[in-house]
């Protein structure tokens, strides 16, 4: 299927899209383009819901769909029919259906689950038959282990456990940090950086993004700290202007992670950009803006490892303001050193060479 230099390899990325949220399209974005570095040759393509704000705006070739490509069965069939991938990555997307016909077109299956729920359907007898690899983006602590009966069926069926791979993201770049520094007048280790996902949730009819944005507003009055608001591509309104607040429509992930690298702290929603953040040791406060998101920052700061504020400007203020007590970021900044956090994309693209070889 894939000869030893690797030339010519087809891969088809089928992450879950919609016009909210933004981290699975991220996660398969980020993939592709180490892909892409690692084998220039390589074939890429993406399915994505056409309603996605960031579709249209995809480097690589994108068939687009009415709805999330989970719900379009036979439409994601006929293009794996078509295309003839070597492998074809369902980031917390698909059907049974879909894995079992991309197996059966002579892919290797990959699958990516990024919480317990979604890891225990990757676990189910039917895709597990047909799944080659599945890859966990949470830590350990966080996720906790597989079931007694997980385990059992992936002795019976002979497969690997899952592989907890952690957050994956691009690695900071020197050149670029200093360019997004000097073109937003920062100095390293000097600002806050505020992020609410991908600007497109909302909590009671409001743009949570917009009240990251007072929050930063606040915090700049009263620390005198410049704060990056980073509103994301799903952002559609004008962007707000505050003193002392740098608003930033959207920027590539290598860009978000090289700022986020030079951060003194971080204000985030607790979505793969916190555990980005905790794997780069930025103190953080973590505010949850999504269902989900309520356990992953309650069990990262039962570790020590942020702190949580809710959804309210004054709290967020307040809780920033203790976030940057020497103490508080000694104690954060240890904690976050003894979870050997790092970044999960070296673990992907070993586990592709390795599938691959």
């Amino acid at each position: 299927m894939v000869g030893p230099s690797h030339k010519g390899m087809k891969f088809l990325f089928i992450p879950v899209s919609s016009a909210e949220g933004i981290g699975e399209y991220m996660r398969s974005l980020i993939i592709a383009d180490a892909i892409a570095d690692r084998w220039p040759q390589a074939q890429i393509r993406f399915i994505l819901h056409r309603d996605a704000p960031y579709a249209s705006a995809c480097r690589y070739p994108t068939a687009l769909l009415d709805e999330t490509p989970t719900k379009r069965v036979a439409a994601v069939n006929q293009i794996v029919s078509d295309y003839r991938p070597d492998v074809v990555i369902f980031d917390a997307s698909g059907r049974k259906t879909q894995l079992q016909h991309a197996k059966r077109c002579g892919a290797k299956v990959i699958f990516i689950s990024q919480h317990r729920r979604k890891r225990s359907r990757g676990l189910k007898w039917q895709r597990l038959r047909v799944t080659d690899s599945h890859w966990v983006v949470q830590p350990k602590f966080f996720i906790g282990d597989i079931s007694w009966l997980e385990r059992l069926k992936l002795r019976w069926l002979r497969k690997p456990e899952p592989i907890t791979v952690g957050p994956v993201f691009s690695s900071p770049q020197p050149s670029r940090q200093q360019q997004l520094l000097s073109q937003y007048n920062l100095r390293a280790n000097n600002f806050w950086l505020f992020n609410a996902g991908s600007g497109g949730h909302q909590v009671a009819g409001k743009l949570v993004a917009d009240t990251f944005t007072k929050a930063a507003a606040g915090v700049y009055q009263q620390t005198g700290m410049p704060c990056v608001m980073v509103f994301g591509a799903n952002y559609r309104q004008a962007l707000p202007q505050y003193p002392g607040v740098v608003a930033v429509a959207d920027i590539d992930n290598v860009s978000f992670i090289s700022l986020l690298a030079a951060a003194a702290s971080a204000v985030l929603a607790g979505g793969d950009t916190l555990l980005q953040a905790l794997a780069l040791h930025i103190p953080t406060v973590a505010v949850p803006v999504a269902k989900d998101q309520h356990a992953r920052i309650n069990s990262c700061a039962a570790q020590h490892l942020c702190l949580k504020a809710e959804f309210d400007t004054s709290l967020m203020i307040n809780c920033a303001i203790a976030l940057r007590e020497p103490e508080m970021q000694k104690q954060l900044k240890q904690q976050m050193s003894s979870q050997g956090l790092s970044n999960g994309l070296d673990v992907v693209m070993a586990q592709l060479e390795a599938l691959l070889r």
